[in-house]
């Protein structure tokens, strides 16, 4: 059987209208600047209820995870790229770099995973231009 995926109505009705905005201005913000695959299903990993994963050729960008009125973006940084924001950390948000530095340190990179909100939008373009160059024109 398969899964039947969230609609959109769906999603804003689980994360409610404030959180579901902050989340499609996510969206749309990564679909202007990246060509990627979005893989969508249905998940109870980490008790989330719906994964929405931005990839291409076989590496992810980002992903989001979604639950009742709640949501996270997740970043994982290998050490090129935490070089990178480790070089102008100074220039991002408090509450960026709190997240960084607080964020668990793997074997395959910085797993950043956090409740992102309106205020943090240009810091997050500027992270995922971190993990990959824009490729849309």
């Amino acid at each position: 059987m398969q899964d039947v995926l969230p609609t959109n109505q769906d999603i804003k009705e689980m994360l409610g209208t404030e959180k579901y905005n902050v989340w499609e201005c996510i969206c749309n913000l990564i679909e202007s600047l990246y060509e990627m695959d979005i893989l969508r299903k249905n998940t109870s990993w980490n008790n989330w209820k719906y994964e929405h994963k931005y990839r291409r050729g076989g590496k992810t960008l980002c992903t989001l995870y979604a639950k009742d009125n709640c949501f996270c973006l997740q970043l994982v940084f290998g050490k090129a790229e935490r070089d990178k924001f480790e070089n102008e950390q100074h220039t991002y948000s408090e509450e960026i770099q709190s997240i960084y530095n607080n964020s668990t340190t793997y074997h395959d990179g910085k797993w950043m995973s956090f409740e992102p909100d309106i205020s943090q939008l240009e810091d997050i373009g500027r992270l995922l231009r971190i993990k990959r160059r824009p490729n849309k024109k």
